[in-house]
C-alpha cells in the first residue's frame, strides 16, 4: 500500500505554514524531508504533515519553531496544551448522553448523530440545546482533537453536521426583530464557525436582527459591512485554537475601521485569558453574551 503524500501547496493549506517557511525549515533544520515527484516537485508524507500541523499549533501557543522541530514527535504531543475549561454554560451537563453523541461521531454514523441531535433539540428547545448540548460538545470535540483522540476529519464531520442543524433551527425562528442589528463574523485565519452560530441562535431567540457573514473576513471588509448594514454591534468569535497574542492588535485595528457608533464584541474561548481592553467588550460565556445584549438594550432605550 502506497503511503499518501501531498504537494507543498496542499501542505501550506493544511498546516497554515507558508511555502517559504517550509523550504526555510528544510534548509535550516533538516525537517520536513520531502521526496520529489517525477516533475521535481516536493512531496510530503502524511506523517510529516501531521507533525507540521502539531508544530504550527504549538507555535501559536508561543513555542519557538527551532526547539519544536528538534523535539521527538511523542514529546510534541505531550506539549500540546490542555484547554482550560471556562464553562460555556452554567447549566448541568448530561455527560453520559454527550459521550454517546461523541461516540456516534467516532463511529462515523452521521445519520444516527443527526437523528439523536434532532431529538435532543426537540426535547430541550433551541436555547437549552445550544447552551447544554452544542456548547459542551464543541468544547469536548476541541479537546479530543487536541489530544489526538479525534481525527481532523471527525472534527470536521461534527462541525458540518452540527452547523447544518443550527442553521436549520435558526431559519425557523419568527421574524420581527426589535434590535440591535448584530453583524457576526470572524477575522482572517479564524475558521471556526460554531461559536458564531451558537450566538446567532441565542440572539435571534431574543429578537435581535442577526447578519451572518461567515468566517475569515478581512478587517476592512468588516468595517465596510458594518457601515453598509448600519450595524449596532459587530460580534467576533475567537476559538481556543486562535493565537491569543494576535487578538488585542486585531481588535485595535478593527476598532479604527468601524463606525464610531458600532459596538465591538469579541467572544469565545480564545479571549478567556485576554486582558480587558477599551477597544472591545470581551465575552467568555453564552450567558454573558445574552446579558450583554440586554444591557445594550437598556442603555439605548428611549429615556435611558
Amino acid at each position: 500500500m502506497n503511503t499518501p503524500s501531498f504537494n507543498i501547496a496542499a501542505v501550506e493549506r493544511d498546516t497554515g505554514l507558508s511555502k517559504d517557511v517550509l523550504r526555510m525549515w528544510e534548509r535550516r533544520y533538516g525537517f520536513p524531508v520531502p521526496s520529489r515527484d517525477n516533475h521535481g516537485e516536493r512531496c510530503y508524507p502524511a506523517e510529516q504533515v501531521d507533525r507540521l500541523r502539531l508544530i504550527k499549533r504549538l507555535m501559536d501557543q508561543g513555542h519557538r519553531p527551532g526547539k519544536l522541530i528538534a523535539t521527538p514527535p511523542d514529546e510534541l504531543t505531550a506539549l500540546t496544551p490542555r484547554r482550560s475549561k471556562p464553562a460555556m454554560s452554567s447549566m448541568p451537563v448530561e455527560t453520559g448522553e454527550l459521550e454517546e453523541l461523541l461516540a456516534l461521531i467516532k463511529q462515523h454514523d452521521a445519520a444516527a448523530y443527526q437523528q439523536a441531535m434532532q431529538q435532543r433539540l426537540a426535547r430541550q428547545g433551541l436555547q437549552r440545546f445550544v447552551q447544554d448540548t452544542v456548547a459542551p460538545l464543541t468544547q469536548q470535540v476541541g479537546e479530543k482533537w487536541e489530544d489526538g483522540s479525534f481525527e481532523v476529519f471527525e472534527e470536521h464531520l461534527f462541525t458540518e453536521l452540527t452547523k447544518r442543524l443550527l442553521r436549520q433551527a435558526i431559519a425557523t425562528l419568527p421574524g420581527g426583530p426589535r434590535g440591535p442589528r448584530v453583524l457576526l463574523t470572524s477575522v482572517p485565519e479564524e475558521t471556526h464557525v460554531l461559536g458564531l452560530l451558537m450566538v446567532e441562535a441565542l440572539f435571534a431567540l431574543e429578537g435581535a436582527e442577526c447578519i451572518p457573514l461567515g468566517t475569515q473576513m478581512p478587517l476592512l471588509e468588516i468595517g465596510r459591512a458594518a457601515e453598509a448594514h448600519q450595524a449596532d454591534i459587530v460580534a467576533l468569535s475567537f476559538s481556543a485554537a486562535f493565537p491569543q497574542r494576535q487578538i488585542p492588535g486585531l481588535l485595535q485595528q478593527l476598532r479604527l475601521v468601524l463606525p464610531k457608533n458600532a459596538a465591538l464584541w469579541a467572544g469565545g474561548a480564545g479571549v478567556a485569558r485576554i486582558a480587558q481592553t477599551d477597544d472591545a467588550a470581551l465575552i467568555t460565556t453564552l450567558e454573558q453574551a445574552v446579558s450583554e445584549l440586554a444591557d445594550w438594550r437598556g442603555r439605548t432605550a428611549p429615556g435611558s
